[in-house]
């Protein structure tokens, strides 16, 4: 997993959105995951998440079909056969709505006593 350069581990300033799209458990796990990162190697995410092949290909096809997450395929230094690894990232889009979404769950919480 690569760490973006450009994200400093602060999400700018935005304003609170709630997104449902985004909301759901899994999907919420996912765009966490990938915050931070410039991309992330889709098995490192099955396995960090716990979650199935299918489950996970599902998941990401649903954000792919909203726009929040790419996908790449790229040939595999670690394997002679002709079989390529996935590569996950946040579109800007997704980091903008992941940040208003994570925004406004900040503004739902009561403030620190």
């Amino acid at each position: 997993m690569a760490r973006d350069p450009a994200d400093d581990g602060r999400a700018a300033s935005v304003a609170p959105r709630f997104d449902e799209a985004i909301h759901a458990p899994t999907r919420l796990r996912i765009c966490a995951m990938l915050r931070p990162l410039a991309e992330a190697d889709f098995a490192d995410v099955r396995a960090a998440l716990d979650l199935s092949d299918a489950h996970l290909s599902k998941t990401l096809r649903a954000l792919v079909d909203l726009g929040y997450v790419s996908t790449t395929k790229q040939p595999s230094p670690e394997r002679a056969d002709e079989r390529r690894t996935t590569r996950v990232s946040l579109t800007p889009l997704g980091r903008a709505v992941f940040d208003a979404h994570f925004a406004a769950l900040r503004a739902m919480a009561p403030p620190d006593a």
